[in-house]
């Protein structure tokens, strides 16, 4: 994708326009929000209707350059159907910006009160008849049926905001009736109870389209999309999705929705050959695989040729930000957040993200600015609160941090980056139960984040129940297989089971990941020790050393002798090779407790062989390394007193052998 002309650029100006008035008339306001953030992020030569004059200037009275706004002529009937209800639209709109959204649901779809609960006749016929049964009848609320006629009148721009309307009212009773966060009634106790109606409304009102002569725009078909997702009907949900970015490309929401519904990135690439070819695919394309974690060069590229259109854009930045922060490449993502956060410092926006990066590398003064920046900026708002929540995680006052992420939650149950952070301060708490019900929620919000899957498995160790933690922490592995920290887990719970050569499988598995990816400097699970990136063509010790005592549990000595010493050669490292910048210096691990652990086993080793030059060797290498000192010195003992004895019995082998010999001549 190249440079657009200057007829491409106005035709997306105009296109943009219509997305943020389209989106706003229809309280899609986030979906508005991002398209105006993307329509002044053009380049201004293209966009800017003058110059900077007076306006009082001769050169002010030159005509601004025409832009199309619309890409395509409106629908004749939906145009007089919109004409006849401006007024009502106008009203319930008002409404919803109140967040009244029964009553803006009311204005075009009445519903029907509960017989008995307002009545107006005299207090005799308020009471209740005694039914033939001698019992009195309780008065229950009827629900409101709604005739094709009655909304076949209406316009789609009215219909989608009565029913949004009546979405979002459902909504808001779930949050209310499920009470405070992780307790009795949260979860998937209490349910959407508005999702059956709107559901039955779309379906007839989608079934008479077509004898009705009416097309879609695209709005009802994203509103069904999401029922459905609601309903867990998640195939169906995705062709009315690509069904409403057909209709209506411009619509982020639709685009969002439908990405949260990928697992995988072989999924999305058998699904982008139905999607329409323009802009917004682009954009889609590399936006959902940042959410799959496909940080490749080629998404790379993708995103810079997006950036040649839109070089300021800051959802683009976050974008690539995003990519570096899940290579584990802390640096750079750090440094474009905080370019960002000097464009525009009011912009909350994914900050919980960037807290995150503070808080792997340790920048706890940083860190203190953004919670104070982001809590002057809007405290209620749940990436301030998780930005707080980590400022007091990395103080370790962890019950504080919870308190913090509790009020994300509140304000957004369905903030991912809440439910895991929670997760982790509980592991930190040692509330292993309340650990465990956090993660699952994550994974509920989101399947795909892996740190809350391999929260799980991480916390199914702790309680000893490792079959449990085995699938998680596929799971896990399966989401990021290039993460061989993830590999080291699996590896690991499988010699807990005792499938040990599964287990060298997952090791060996973690050492290929390891040469691909670099591990970085952090912990995915939220503390700040981490495996470290070896690089160099240094491999992992921790590894090679797990896999030999696995190969030692399936009486392969020789192979676990083997893995030992290649675990001892990580302390040099290649002397001279493109990874040294220097000829002859040393880039590798140098002595480790762990290298120290396979030098002690192949010194014993070494002993129980008869080897006993090179043990000694060994032994007093680990004397000089000031590990294993004791153990060292007692293998050398016995190693002394070893071949003192067989010196003792040499000789009086000898000695015997000549008493014999000259014994028999006498």
């Amino acid at each position: 994708m190249g440079t657009l002309s200057e007829s491409d650029t106005a035709q997306l100006k105009a296109q943009l326009q219509d997305a943020v008035t389209s989106c706003t008339d229809r309280c899609l306001y986030q979906s508005a929000k991002w398209a105006a953030e993307l329509l002044t992020s053009l380049p201004l030569s293209d966009l800017t209707y003058g110059s900077d004059t007076e306006v009082d200037s001769p050169m002010s009275d030159a005509p601004p350059p025409r832009t199309p706004i619309r890409t395509s002529p409106k629908d004749k009937i939906e145009a007089q159907l919109e004409a006849r209800e401006i007024h009502k639209f106008l009203l319930a709109k008002t409404y919803f910006d109140c967040r009244e959204y029964d009553r803006c649901a009311a204005v075009f779809l009445p519903g029907t009160l509960p017989k008995g609960s307002i009545n107006t006749s005299s207090p005799q016929s308020a009471k209740a008849r005694p039914s033939a049964k001698g019992k009195a009848k309780v008065a229950t609320p009827t629900k409101a049926k709604f005739s094709l006629e009655s909304i076949s009148g209406l316009s789609q721009k009215a219909l989608f905001l009565a029913l949004y309307a009546k979405y979002i009212a459902g909504e808001k009773r779930k949050d209310e009736e499920s009470e405070m966060i992780l307790g009795p009634q949260d979860g998937g106790v209490t349910m959407n109870k508005e999702l059956n109606g709107i559901s039955t409304i779309l379906e007839e009102w989608f079934s008479s389209l077509e004898s009705n002569g009416r097309q879609g725009q695209g709005w009802l078909e994203y509103l069904y999309g999401i029922v459905l997702a609601k309903g867990k009907n998640e195939k169906q949900a995705k062709q009315w999705f690509i069904q409403s970015v057909h209709l209506y490309p411009y619509n982020w929401g639709a685009w969002q929705e439908l990405s949260g519904l990928f697992g995988t990135a072989e999924e999305l690439h058998h699904i982008t050959p139905q999607l329409p070819q323009n802009i917004m695919t682009f954009i889609f394309h590399v936006y959902t695989s940042q959410e799959l974690y496909q940080s490749t060069d080629q998404v790379h590229t993708e995103l810079s040729q997006i950036q040649d259109i839109f070089p300021t854009s800051a959802f683009l930045k976050t974008q690539r930000a995003l990519l570096f922060y899940h290579t584990k490449d802390f640096d750079e993502a750090e440094a474009i957040f905080s370019e960002l956060l000097q464009s525009d410092p009011h912009r909350i926006d994914s900050l919980d993200n960037y807290s995150n990066i503070l808080y792997v590398m340790g920048l706890r003064p940083k860190l203190a600015f953004l919670a104070q920046l982001a809590t002057a900026t809007d405290k209620f708002r749940p990436e301030t609160c998780c930005v707080v929540g980590n400022y007091y995680s990395i103080k370790s006052e962890h019950e504080k941090a919870v308190m913090y992420f509790r009020r994300a939650l509140t304000l957004d149950r369905n903030f991912l980056s809440a439910w895991t952070l929670m997760g982790h301060e509980f592991v930190e708490m040692k509330n292993t139960h309340a650990a465990i019900e956090s993660y699952r929620r994550a994974v509920d919000v989101n399947r795909k984040d892996y740190r809350a899957w391999y929260g799980l498995g991480q916390t199914y160790e702790v309680l000893e129940m490792h079959s449990y933690a085995l699938f998680y922490h596929q799971r896990a592995a399966s989401l990021r297989p290039y993460d061989p920290k993830l590999w080291m887990a699996v590896g690991q719970c499988f010699g807990k089971v005792g499938k040990y050569s599964n287990g060298i499988r997952a090791y060996k598995r973690a050492l290929v990941a390891g040469s691909y990816y670099d591990a970085g400097a952090g912990s995915s699970f939220g503390s700040q020790e981490g495996v470290s990136g070896l690089g160099g063509g240094i491999l992992d010790p921790e590894v090679l050393y797990q896999i030999a005592l696995l190969y030692e549990r399936l009486n392969d000595l020789q192979e676990c002798a083997a893995y030992m010493e290649l675990t001892i050669a990580q302390e040099e490292g290649p002397e001279y090779d493109e990874y040294s910048s220097t000829p002859g210096e040393m880039t590798g691990v140098g002595v480790t407790p762990t290298t120290s652990k396979a030098r002690m086993w192949l010194a014993r080793w070494e002993f129980m062989r008869g080897m006993y030059q090179r043990s000694m060797e060994l032994a007093n290498e680990l004397c000089q390394d000031g590990v294993e000192v004791e153990d060292a010195k007692a293998l050398v003992r016995d190693i002394r007193a070893r071949i003192e004895r067989e010196k003792d019995e040499s000789a009086r082998a000898a000695v015997e052998a000549v008493e014999r010999r000259f014994g028999r001549k006498t």
